[in-house]
Formats: structure tokens, C-alpha cells, sequence
């Protein structure tokens, strides 16, 4: 045995790291909420278990036609499309019509609408639907399809999704790309914005689909009763949306994506913003859901075995969709093909594709699959320079989104006029919206080690969670404490804490000091799980399962804090409990203040000001997104929650913008004076402090200050 100098030194700052049981601690909360939303899938199992009747699936059908406008609507109202044909191009067989409507007022659709000869009276229409790719349906595999299900006597209409093709939102001119990164990215970086504000990205694809068909119905050679829609990868998803929002559309074809939420969390994880629908998963929805709504119209599921959509959530999910189509004796409506490739269009597929249509828009032909040249990409282009942003201008998902938060703001500030009221309303609709729980149990910390230091005592401690996953933490004990205790919290862990001048401070002045690992943090995270809209080393995708389960990160997390004033109680008896948070974490202090009252002051340095502030920028800091509730801007802002601390001290050193830039008194004070009110109405304007700018020096003397 090895021992003393000789053995290897634990590590001063770690917890866990050589405990086996939390070799996997990095992935706790992917693997937490994660655990979370299967508990609620399984609930969903069990209830579609016993629908043993037509009438039982009816009345789920229109439940779920009820949560999904829940969860997705409401749409805006229907204003004119405004359509323009910019360019007519003849082609051997078929016409291009190159068309920019408004699905809503300034906010432009780039289409092209492809129509092959010979139509003698009316005939059936498709909808493409485009997956992620930059240039959308320029792409030759894109067109591909389209001008096979042109050459075979249908009328495609083929948009592009937000962000792609000419829809760039982000548009760096110098470089003639999105400044994102990419089609996710620009997808997902709005797409938080709008969650915020009870809105999706998924709205904004539904009902640029729903005016699509706006846009057929009004086209003489369109039938009306033969509308189609398709879609591979993202596209699959915006088909299988637009087809269960729109009863017009009489048959639909995604393909390369329904799945199960079950596999999904299982293997790749939730992707990018509109492929999340808020709150989806908790409300008791999933895949098979967007199909069996629109039963038993015609549907068609088109799949690969090597798809990167668990292709055994695809199989599971069309065992239980045909259900459903057996209890409406329309068995031969709904089918699943799949083929023996990746994540891709294949010859077997495109012909069942042609095949579907062909018999259920009452179009017969050969579905053979034809080598057909693809046009140049310019031949496609519905603006004069291929790019809305350097053309026409326009709205953006940013744009609207902006002025509906706005809106929101406004009524926030008109029920802030009445502060006796607006505080209680708001602790309840926060602690709905971030799913915050009340801790129900409180555990026993385990003790993992010792350090004696100059003047206190470093204690290694971790203790269970809310979920099946434990907080490490660092208690500091100094040698003549003063009877009360700090909970300092750090975006980089605990190990940055503790090493920081402050705790050293803190300690210096008798005070019990608690450096914990938020889950997702220091030896909690941040966990393998990326996803495709990964900014600055933050997962948008465990965000947006935090969403789709009801909860929210912010939340969790303060629940976890309450857990830990609770351990500081026993060591202080009636001693005051402090909070301190740094940055981009100090939500999770204000949301545990605010809720669990042990926490009796607050100080937050460098803190950013406002959930408003990170939808009013156009470019915001991914960072802040963790800290971010979604819907929020429905019912209150982060200083609303703040507002509740009053009257214990709070202390503001230092504030952003939502793109982590300072900001000064002017400028805050559209958040702030929420907080001045509260502090005013308790009669407690003392005990209310903020320091704009850098602190620097300053720092001690504004603790020192809220300390007495």
C-alpha cells in the first residue's frame, strides 16, 4: 500500500473525481432531464396502451390538435400575400415561376413555383419542404425530386425555410454566408428569442407553410382537394408540422425524421429550435402525434436504417401510428418505407415517394426515378441578387420577435404600476414557468476530505441532488466564524471560486463560505452532449429539453441551492445566510432567493439585466442561455424576480446588456426601476444598491457596505 507523500494528492478543488459511482457526473443534466422526459413518454405509452376504440382515438385527436395550437399557436391573423412572380423561366416540359410572398406583413417568402405543361384543367400540387442545407432547393438532391414530380404532371411549390437560401437572417455581406455558421445556427440562435417570449421557431415554418397553401388555392391550375406536402431531414419536420396545422393539405410524405422522442433522447439528443416545440414532451405529445392527428388522410413515413433518427423509434412509432388507421378501416393510407442507407435521399425512396403521390392525388404514372439534370442555382433565385437581406429588406424571425416581446414588456410595465399586486403574481407564474420544485427531501452531505489552511478549514462535501445526480461542494470553515455563511457561486465551478480573492475576503471576515458544482458545471458538466446548434461552448439542445419537459435549467438549479441553505442552517443554527453569483449565473441566485427565503441577502456581480435584454439584441450572448426561461416575457422579467427579494439587501456591482456589454445607469434603468419600486413600496430603499460599470477596486468596499 502507498501511502503519505509517496500516494498520488487529491486534487484540492475536487469532489467526485475518483468516486466510480460519478465517473459519468459530467453528464448529469443531459441525463437528468433526460430521465425526466422518458418518465412523461412512458405516461404517454400507457394512455395510448388503452385507446381501444374509433371514438377513444377521435377524442385524442382532438386533444391533440388542441395542445399542439397550445404549445405552437396562436398563428397571427391572415393578411394579403402580396405575391410577385420576379422571373418566368421556360424549360423543357415545365415553367419556373420564381415568387416572393408575404406570409406575414414585410416578412418575405423566397419560392419558386415549377409547372409542367399540359395541364388541362386542374392538377394536383406539392409542397417541398426543405431540410438544412445553406442554399436550400438549389441544391441538385433537392431538385432532383422536385423535377421528377415535375416531369411526372404535378405542380411543386418549393420554399425556402428560414434562414436558408435567400432567408438568410444573418447575412455577412463580406463573406456572402450566414455570419452564424450555418443553417442550425440560424435557426436556433432567434429561435431562443423567440422561446422567451412564448413564441417557436416552429411558428414561424407552420405558417409560412399554411400561407403556402394560401398561395396554391389561389392558382387556377391548382385542384384545390389534391394538395401534397414532402420534406427530407429538416424539411421532414416542417412537413410533418404544416400537414398536422393544415387539414387542406390531403396528403403528406416526411421523410428522414418522425421518429420517437424516447430514441431520440436515447441517441443524438434534441436538434435545432425548430424541431423543439415548447413545452411538447410534458404536455404529452410526440412524433406519432404530428401524423395521427391528420388521420386517416394519406401519410407516408420514408426512412433509412442508418439514419441518424433512431430507426427503431421510426419502426416503433409507425407500429402505433397504424393503429390508428385501423380503427378508421383506412389501413392502406398510412405506410413506412425504409431503405438500407444514411441519412439521405435514395432511389428506393424517391420512387415510393412518387409511388404515394401518384395514388393518393389521383395522378397515375410511373414512379420511375429519372436522371434529370439540375438547373443553375441563378435560375432559382426569386430576389435580383439572391439574398433577401442585400434586396428587398424586409422582417426577420429577430424583427418580429423584437416587437413582440416589446408588446410583452409594455403589459409588464403597466402591471408593475401596481407593485402590492404584481410581486405575488409574479413568484407564482416564475415558479411555474421554471418549473422550479420546492426540495421535498433533504439528504445527508457526504464528507470527502480535509485541507487545513492558513486561518479556516477546506471541507470536501457532496450531497444528492433533486435527480439521481449529487452537488459537490467546498465548504470553507474559518477558525473563529462569525456565525453566518456565504453561498458563492461561480459559472466556472467551484474550483474557480475557491481559488478567487473573494472567498479569501469572505473567510477574513468569520464568515462559513459554500463553493458548490451546479449541475452542468465544474465536475457536473458540461457533458458530451453538443447537438447541432452548439454557441460558445453552450448546448442549445439541453436547453431545449429542459423546455420540452416543463422545466427549465435556472430552475433546477435553484431548487438545488435551496438544498444547500438548507445544509448551511444546520452548521449556522440562526445565523444569516448570504448568496453571492458571478455572471451569467447569477439568475440562479435570484430565482433561489427569491423563492426559498433562508437566503436573506444577495449580492450579484457583473450580472446581465434583463431576459428583454437578450431578445432586444440582435446579438446576444449564448452564455445567458442557460439562465433564460422559457415564455418568460408572458408573465415577468428577471428583475421582477429580484423585485420579490426586497426588503433583504441586494447588491447589483456591476450590469450587462444581453450581449454582455455594460451598461449604464440610463440605459438599465428600464429593468432596474422595477427594483427600485419594490425596495421603495417595503420601505426599504437602503437596503437597494447597484454600482454601475466595473467594480474593480470598489468591490470590497460595496460588500463591506452590504455585509453590516
Amino acid at each position: 500500500m502507498v501511502t503519505g507523500r509517496n500516494a498520488a494528492a487529491q486534487d484540492k478543488f475536487n469532489v467526485i473525481d475518483k468516486w466510480l459511482q460519478f465517473k459519468n457526473a459530467s453528464n448529469s443534466l443531459y441525463n437528468d432531464l433526460a430521465e425526466q422526459a422518458f418518465v412523461m413518454l412512458g405516461r404517454r405509452d400507457s394512455a395510448i396502451a388503452k385507446i381501444q376504440s374509433l371514438e377513444s382515438w377521435k377524442q385524442r385527436q382532438q386533444n391533440t390538435r388542441k395542445v399542439l395550437m397550445d404549445v405552437v399557436g396562436p398563428f397571427p391573423e391572415k393578411t394579403p400575400l402580396n405575391p410577385r412572380i420576379t422571373r418566368r423561366i421556360k424549360k423543357e416540359g415545365f415553367t419556373i415561376e420564381n415568387i416572393v410572398y408575404g406570409s406575414q406583413p414585410g416578412y418575405y417568402v423566397t419560392s419558386s413555383l415549377f409547372i409542367p405543361d399540359g395541364i388541362k384543367g386542374k392538377a394536383p400540387a406539392i409542397i417541398d419542404c426543405i431540410g438544412h442545407t445553406d442554399i436550400s432547393y438549389q441544391a441538385p438532391n433537392y431538385q432532383h425530386v422536385i423535377l421528377n414530380l415535375v416531369k411526372k404532371g404535378f405542380i411543386v411549390f418549393a420554399l425556402d425555410p428560414v434562414g436558408q437560401g435567400e432567408r438568410v437572417g444573418y447575412y455577412d455581406t463580406a463573406t456572402g454566408k450566414s455570419a452564424l455558421g450555418g443553417s442550425t445556427y440560424e435557426h436556433s440562435y432567434p429561435g431562443v428569442q423567440a422561446f422567451i417570449t412564448g413564441s417557436s421557431l416552429a411558428r414561424y415554418m407552420i405558417w409560412d407553410g399554411i400561407r403556402a397553401v394560401d398561395y396554391l388555392l389561389a392558382r387556377r391550375e391548382v385542384d384545390p382537394e389534391r394538395i401534397g406536402i414532402t420534406g427530407i431531414s429538416g424539411g421532414g419536420t416542417q412537413s410533418s408540422y404544416i400537414a398536422a396545422f393544415d387539414d387542406r393539405i390531403y396528403a403528406a410524405a416526411p421523410e428522414n425524421y418522425i421518429t420517437s422522442f424516447t430514441r431520440l433522447l436515447q441517441s443524438i439528443g434534441p436538434q435545432d429550435a425548430e424541431q423543439n416545440m415548447l413545452h411538447a414532451i410534458v404536455r404529452g405529445l410526440d412524433h406519432a402525434d404530428l401524423l395521427e392527428v391528420r388521420a386517416p388522410k394519406p401519410a407516408l413515413m420514408i426512412t433509412t436504417t442508418r439514419d441518424f433518427f433512431s430507426i427503431q423509434g421510426s419502426r416503433e412509432t409507425a407500429a402505433e401510428i397504424s393503429r390508428i388507421y385501423k380503427a378508421y378501416g383506412k389501413a392502406g393510407n398510412f405506410n413506412m418505407v425504409e431503405d438500407d442507407t444514411t441519412h439521405a435521399f435514395s432511389k428506393k425512396n424517391c420512387e415510393a415517394i412518387y409511388a404515394f403521390f401518384q395514388k393518393h392525388l389521383r395522378n397515375p404514372g410511373n414512379p420511375a426515378d429519372l436522371d434529370i439534370p439540375p438547373l443553375p442555382k441563378e435560375e432559382l433565385y426569386a430576389t435580383s441578387t439572391g439574398q433577401l437581406a442585400t434586396s428587398l429588406k424586409g422582417e426577420t424571425v429577430f424583427s418580429i420577435n423584437r416587437r413582440e416581446a416589446e408588446r410583452l414588456v409594455s403589459k409588464l410595465q403597466n402591471s408593475r404600476k401596481n407593485i402590492a399586486a404584481h410581486l405575488p403574481a409574479v413568484l407564482t407564474a416564475a415558479r411555474q414557468l421554471s418549473g422550479y420544485r420546492e426540495p421535498a427531501v433533504y439528504h445527508e452531505p457526504v464528507f470527502t476530505g480535509r485541507y487545513r489552511e492558513n486561518g479556516y478549514a477546506l471541507e470536501k462535501y457532496f450531497v444528492q441532488g433533486e435527480g439521481d445526480y449529487v452537488i459537490p461542494y467546498l465548504l470553507m470553515v474559518p477558525d473563529n466564524p462569525n456565525g453566518k455563511a456565504v453561498i458563492c457561486l461561480d459559472p466556472s465551478g467551484k474550483s474557480a471560486e475557491a481559488s478567487g480573492d473573494n472567498i479569501q475576503w469572505l473567510i477574513g471576515k468569520g464568515f462559513i463560505v459554500m463553493a458548490p458544482d451546479m449541475i452542468g458545471l465544474g465536475e457536473l458538466g458540461p457533458g458530451y452532449f453538443h447537438g447541432d446548434s452548439f454557441f460558445d461552448n453552450t448546448s442549445y439542445g439541453v436547453w431545449y429539453l429542459s423546455m420540452l419537459t416543463g422545466r427549465s435549467i435556472v430552475g433546477i438549479r435553484a431548487g438545488d441551492v435551496a438544498r444547500l441553505a438548507h445544509i448551511l442552517r444546520k452548521n449556522i443554527h440562526d445565523g444569516e445566510i448570504y448568496g453571492i453569483a458571478k455572471k451569467e449565473i447569477a439568475p440562479v441566485l435570484i430565482y433561489a432567493a427569491a423563492f426559498d427565503r433562508s437566503i436573506s441577502r444577495v449580492a450579484l456581480i457583473d450580472t446581465y439585466s434583463s431576459y428583454r435584454s437578450i431578445v432586444m439584441n440582435r446579438i446576444y450572448k449564448p452564455g445567458f442561455v442557460f439562465s433564460a426561461v422559457p415564455g418568460a416575457l408572458k408573465a415577468f422579467d428577471l428583475p421582477d424576480v429580484a423585485a420579490a427579494l426586497a426588503p433583504g439587501k441586494l447588491l447589483i456591482a456591476g450590469i450587462t446588456d444581453g450581449n454582455g456589454q455594460p451598461l449604464s445607469s440610463e440605459n438599465a434603468e428600464t429593468d432596474i426601476s422595477v427594483i427600485r419600486t419594490a425596495y421603495h413600496y417595503k420601505n426599504a430603499d437602503q437596503n437597494f444598491n447597484i454600482r454601475y460599470g466595473d467594480a474593480g477596486n470598489k468591490l470590497y468596499d460595496l460588500l463591506e457596505e452590504w455585509i453590516k
